[in-house]
């Protein structure tokens, strides 16, 4: 007892020594671009510079509402008001839509993530996505890695105080990556935002403060959080604009963190891997980025981009690396590769063709924003769309231009399908486009009239077969619809497929994978089918968007959890599953019925094999 006495009046004193009262603002959820945030944040900051006390301003994402680059300017102009510092982060309104990728929002205010010092305290900021995809919150392989690099630098008694949009929970696919990481060392508390509400939070016995949104919702005003910081306690309080400071609604102690290590938190579960024992990882590699893409091959080349801007490629026998060139802006593109080239975009704006056995670059084209569409091949003609509103037909071995289309709405951020002499894709500007594939004039488009940006046949990937086209849009309906003038066949919402579908190997059935559980089958015809059958595949609650690949009489796809499955689609019944790690598995690269190269956003990529 007189040790541990000790030890805790030793950690009273060096906290003690570090502590010193300060206040600061924490604002949460500015979603510029929706009505009326403008105006509210203007009065929040007005009102921050009307407090010389506030020593500086901590933004804990979602400063958009849809990531756009002009909602990031407008939301930087005004911030630029704030006469004190300010820390800010994306959250997954800034990524999730974002036309850039991320790019514009590090142009804009200089980083993703951050850390500073302020009288004795670490305050550390992380980036959240997911980006450019509807999947679980996640917090990017680059940040953790960042993340690990300060707190390995930052003594064991400094008092950290943790910032991220999302609570540091199972709402994040990595979260215990976090807070495995934190629980080493000296944790006052976290804060975050995401939820709109002031909320109290324990993340595994470190406490967490949810901050409400600045949005003034069904008030007449916004509103924002000052943070009381004093030797041994801090203090939340509500803040609307020109209006007096409300009584705290918070407090914590500010004591030296002790890890509390006999209770069991929750964990990823890895059972699944037991069960289908049969399934082997023949190689796996780690990059040091997410990767939001799927991978290509040639040959024995494995090629992707991960958010970093890095391009790598891998042996396919080895997974070992073989060479990496790097862009300057984050890659969601899925390369393409032919036998001598792999290309694909960036979001530095440019579209590169490499050597895909050295990775020399062979050509590059310019273009006016991030290129985060996915090119696709036809012959001599690569095509690929970007956040430029246009769409691109360009020679494969030169790059130079045969056609553009630009009079797309909002950024492309999918991969389109040839079928019958056009080139089909969507947008994040509510609309499918089908262009002529010679001349590149627009044939069709087509909506679901819905005005709202978010249920955009954005993240589709476009199925055809005896003159229709299939989608599913964020709106939950299959959707079929005439190729040969974009009219509307019929539209099913019966099982709710989301933005996941496939194409039978024989063409006459339409895979989809729900949101609950179940994959739905429909048969293709120019009238409403209803659904042929439904198959509880287990996969749990899912919304990740990817394709479902049928090779060899199996169908593939994968899930916002780390776990890819294969099942029959004659009996209905799962063959085998695999789970690589917690975080969404981007749509699979299907060798054959028993191998399958795959991508996490967490940047992992793996060479499955299933013996029978």
């Amino acid at each position: 007892m007189k040790k541990l006495a000790f030890i805790i009046a030793i950690s009273f004193i060096a906290l003690s020594s570090f502590a010193q009262n300060f206040k600061y603002a924490f604002v949460s959820d500015t979603h510029i671009g929706s009505a009326n945030a403008d105006e509210d944040l203007k009065r929040t900051v007005a009102d921050i510079n009307s407090q010389p006390e506030l020593e500086f301003t901590i933004i804990t994402g979602d400063i958009t509402e849809m990531g756009t680059n002009e909602e990031l300017k407008l939301a930087k102009e005004i911030l630029s008001g704030l006469k004190k510092p300010y820390y800010i982060m994306p959250g997954n309104h800034d990524t999730g839509w974002s036309e850039s990728g991320g790019v514009t929002f590090i142009k804009e205010f200089g980083y993703d993530k951050f850390t500073f010092d302020y009288k004795g305290y670490r305050f550390i900021g992380c980036a959240s996505g997911p980006y450019v995809r509807m999947s679980d919150g996640h917090i990017p392989r680059d940040a953790t890695v960042w993340l690990t690099d300060v707190l390995k630098k930052t003594p064991k008694e400094m008092p950290i105080i943790f910032a991220n949009h999302y609570p540091i929970d199972n709402s994040l696919d990595n979260w215990y990556e976090v807070t495995d990481r934190l629980k080493a060392k000296n944790i006052q508390y976290i804060i975050c935002g995401h939820g709109h509400n002031n909320r109290q939070y324990n993340f595994e016995g470190i406490p967490g403060t949810m901050g409400r949104s600045n949005l003034r919702a069904k008030d007449s005003i916004g509103g924002y959080n000052v943070v009381r910081m004093t030797k041994d306690t801090v203090y939340f309080s509500l803040k609307k604009p020109m209006q007096e400071l409300l009584p705290s609604w918070r407090k914590i102690p500010l004591k030296t963190f002790v890890h509390q290590t006999l209770k069991a938190y929750e964990r990823p579960n890895y059972d699944i891997n037991k069960k289908y024992n049969n399934v082997k990882e023949l190689w796996t590699y780690h990059s040091s980025a997410n990767v939001v893409n799927t991978p290509t091959y040639s040959e024995n080349v494995v090629v992707f981009g991960n958010s970093l801007g890095l391009i790598e490629a891998l042996s396919k026998t080895t997974g070992k690396k073989l060479w990496t060139y790097q862009t300057k802006g984050a890659i969601y593109s899925s390369p393409v590769a032919t036998k001598q080239l792999v290309i694909l975009g960036s979001g530095d704006g440019n579209i590169y063709a490499l050597n895909i056995a050295t990775g020399k670059l062979v050509w590059k084209v310019q273009t006016e924003h991030s290129v985060l569409g996915s090119p696709i091949i036809d012959g001599n003609i690569v095509f690929v769309g970007g956040s430029d509103h246009s769409f691109r037909a360009l020679d494969v071995k030169t790059g130079k231009l045969i056609w553009k289309f630009d009079e797309i709405e909002g950024a492309m951020v999918g991969k389109p399908l040839i079928y019958r002499g056009k080139i089909i894709f969507g947008s994040w500007g509510r609309h499918l486009y089908a262009l002529d594939i010679k001349t590149g004039s627009l044939v069709w488009k087509w909506n679901n009239g819905n005005m709202n940006r978010m249920f955009s046949p954005a993240m589709v990937t476009p199925v055809a077969t005896n003159g229709v086209v299939y989608i599913a849009a964020p709106d939950r309906f299959l959707t079929a619809i005439d190729v040969n003038n974009g009219q509307t066949l019929w539209r099913n919402k019966e099982a709710g497929v989301r933005e996941s579908i496939g194409l039978s190997a024989d063409s006459t059935t339409v895979y989809g994978k729900t949101m609950q559980d179940e994959i739905a089958a429909y048969k293709t015809q120019t009238t409403d089918p209803g659904i042929a059958w439904r198959f509880k595949a287990s996969f749990g609650y899912e919304h990740a968007p990817s394709q479902l690949i049928e090779k060899d009489g199996k169908v593939f796809f994968g899930t916002r959890n780390g776990v890819v499955y294969v099942f029959d689609p004659k009996t209905r019944q799962n063959l085998w599953a695999h789970k690589i790690d917690n975080s969404m598995v981007n749509t699979v690269n299907v060798i054959d019925g028993k191998n399958v190269l795959v991508s996490t956003m967490d940047g992992k990529v793996t060479l499955l094999q299933a013996k029978e």
